[in-house]
C-alpha cells in the first residue's frame, strides 16, 4: 500500500546569506532566512515525507527554538524523516516538488539537487521530480523578498 503526504515552506530572502536548495549552495546575492540552513526545498520535502507517514511536521521534530538545529543542514531533516518512515516499515517511493522564486534560475542546479536528495532518501535521481516557477512578479516572492516550495511524497510498505 502507498501513502502520500504534502509539504509547503516559505522563507524570506536576505542579502549576505547563503541560498541552500536541495542540499546544495546556489550562487546568488540573497539567501534564505531561517534557524537551520533555510532550505525551503528540503523543508517542504521533509513535511511531505512526515505527512505520508502520519508523523507530524518538521516543527515537531526540529523546533526552531532548539539551538541544536541552528545552521543545521536540512539534509539531516530528510535523513531523520527517512529513518522514522523506515521504523514504520515504510520506504520512500517518489518525491515531487516545485520551487517558486523570481531569481535565480534553478533548472541548471536541479541535477545536483536531485543527486543530493537521492543519496539521503535512498532513491535514484529518476525518482525525484523538481520544477521551478516564478510568481509573475506578484507578492513577496515576485518582488524577490521570499522563496517558497510545494512538495508531495509517496511512501510504500517494505
Amino acid at each position: 500500500m502507498n501513502y502520500s503526504g504534502i509539504g509547503y515552506d516559505l522563507h524570506r530572502l536576505q542579502e549576505g546569506r547563503k541560498l541552500m536548495l536541495g542540499g546544495i549552495e546556489i550562487p546568488f546575492e540573497k539567501g534564505s532566512v531561517g534557524h537551520s540552513d533555510g532550505d525551503v526545498l528540503c523543508h517542504a520535502l521533509c513535511d511531505a515525507l512526515l505527512g505520508a507517514g502520519a508523523l507530524g511536521d518538521i516543527g515537531t521534530h526540529f523546533p526552531d527554538t532548539d539551538p541544536k538545529w541552528k545552521g543545521a543542514s536540512s539534509l539531516q531533516f530528510l535523513e531523520h524523516a527517512r529513518k522514522l518512515l523506515s521504523d514504520r516499515r515504510l520506504r520512500v517511493v517518489h518525491v515531487d516538488a516545485v520551487v517558486i522564486c523570481e531569481r535565480p534560475k534553478l533548472g541548471p542546479h536541479f541535477p545536483a539537487m536531485r543527486t543530493a536528495i537521492a543519496k539521503v532518501l535512498g532513491l535514484t535521481a529518476d525518482e525525484i521530480s523538481l520544477k521551478a516557477k516564478t510568481n509573475e512578479g506578484l507578492g513577496e516572492i515576485g518582488r524577490g523578498e521570499a522563496i517558497a516550495c510545494h512538495a508531495i511524497a509517496t511512501v510504500g510498505s517494505h
